[in-house]
């Protein structure tokens, strides 16, 4: 039995070897050769307009059947959008600041971020004995 399993191995080794085992690119045949006029790095024109470029948000869409979202002005987005790449303060700043003089918003993130320091720090301990 086992000599039988090292001669399929082997048979499999040759078909697979011959059959070129290693990946290449698709793009096959022969290469083109430039005319000697043209420049064969040369960048090609947009087939897209400055209009559309600008009105048209390239890669949003996410429905298979679906259209690009068009772009609208700034004040036609809501307010709390743009708030959203603020900085917030650091676990830090927030144990040094007064608890009566934090936002609602802030008194909930030092207390998230308060309890996910010390769940830390207790599995550190556990985690050394």
């Amino acid at each position: 039995m086992a000599t039988t399993l090292v001669r399929n191995i082997t048979v499999l080794n040759k078909v697979v070897g011959a059959a070129g085992c290693h990946r290449t690119f698709a793009a096959g045949g022969a290469k083109k050769k430039a005319s000697k006029g043209a420049a064969s790095n040369a960048p090609k024109a947009s087939l897209l307009t400055n209009e559309v470029k600008s009105t048209t948000l390239f890669g949003g869409n996410i429905l298979k059947d679906g259209q690009d979202p068009k772009l609208l002005l700034d004040s036609e987005y809501p307010d709390w959008l743009w708030h959203l790449v603020d900085k917030r303060p650091a676990l830090s700043a927030l144990r040094r600041s007064d608890p009566e003089t934090l936002s609602y918003d802030d008194l909930k993130r030092l207390v998230k971020l308060d309890n996910r320091a010390r769940i830390k720090e207790n599995n550190s301990l556990k985690a050394k004995k």
